[in-house]
């Protein structure tokens, strides 16, 4: 996918850039804390230059502009507003304050989202000292809604974690991060599965993508599992951090955290279908936003009916 001199919709005046200091690291770039045109942004800038990344100047275009052609496309409250991007050619025109001369690549630019992301959130957390029931479940309800939305609108994000959701001043979460989503297309119940190549993150990657056969949007239900999983327990699902060249198919496949004894049964449910080892016997999203607002829902009767008691 070759960058296009012409002019796109998407793209901002360079010279209403202003980059300042750095918050982190995407996979394919660095992100920076930024002001465009008076408003507070997050800036992801990809080095097309830099050699720690091991990829082609080619890749690094191609991979900017599938995440441009994705995250310009979508409209929702869990998903981080994509506000532009500037292409290689008008990189000299931003204003630079957090590094000298100018970076030899591209930018996106999307809504400052101030919380931080969910694993810096949930590591303030343990089992001794978790969670509200309510809070875990208002998290994942908004990270549900957000991958519904991307499912309906036929795209798989392909990297479901929690360094991949942020958590904007209210608490509301926000996913980020759609360098390697896909399009996908149902073609009913006896479609082929059309996305392939192994990618996304160890741990949080469906069985199925490690094996590198083909797969569908199901792998981000897998990821949900494991997200919901350490949404509640407020651990690492796999300190050890196991590369994908040290660990086999069959072992990757057999492999999930343990789930706490004290999990209300009806969220423990919830994970172990979302990351059932075969794909279409995992629910949709829609779904699972139903059986949780439906703990939800019966929670809160329940604080409602103990108030009752008490008065």
């Amino acid at each position: 996918m070759k960058i296009t001199t012409e002019n796109e919709e998407w793209e901002l005046n360079p010279k209403k850039l202003r980059v300042k200091k750095l918050i982190g690291y995407g996979g394919f770039g660095s992100v920076y804390a930024g002001v465009y045109d008076g408003k507070k942004v997050a800036v992801k800038i990809f080095d097309l230059e830099d050699k720690k990344k091991n990829s082609s100047e080619g890749l690094m275009e191609e991979v900017f502009m599938q995440e441009v052609s994705i995250w310009s496309t979508l409209e929702h409250s869990n998903i981080a507003k994509f506000i532009g991007a500037i292409k290689k050619n008008d990189m000299s025109k931003i204003k630079m304050k957090c590094q000298k001369g100018s970076v030899n690549g591209c930018c996106i630019v999307v809504e400052y989202v101030s919380g931080g992301t969910l694993t810096s959130y949930l590591s303030k957390y343990t089992l001794k000292k978790k969670l509200p029931l309510d809070t875990i479940l208002q998290l994942a309800i908004d990270v549900v809604k957000g991958l519904s939305y991307l499912h309906s609108e036929k795209i798989a994000h392909r990297d479901v974690k929690t360094e991949n959701l942020l958590l904007d001043k209210t608490g509301r979460v926000k996913i980020i991060d759609f360098g390697i989503s896909s399009h996908f297309f149902s073609l009913g119940l006896n479609y082929s599965p059309m996305m392939v190549g192994t990618s996304g993150t160890i741990g949080y990657m469906a069985p199925e993508v490690l094996s590198e056969v083909s797969y569908d949007h199901k792998c981000d239900v897998y990821s949900f599992g494991i997200c919901l999983w350490e949404m509640y327990t407020c651990l690492d699902p796999y300190p050890e951090h196991i590369s994908r060249s040290k660990i086999s198919h069959q072992l990757y496949k057999d492999r999930r955290p343990e789930i706490p004894k004290c999990c209300p049964t009806a969220l423990s449910d919830i994970m172990k279908r979302c990351w059932d080892v075969k794909p279409q016997n995992r629910p949709e999203m829609k779904e699972v936003l139903q059986m949780l607002e439906g703990i939800q829902t019966s929670t809160e009767r329940r604080k409602q009916k103990h108030m009752f008691c008490i008065a």
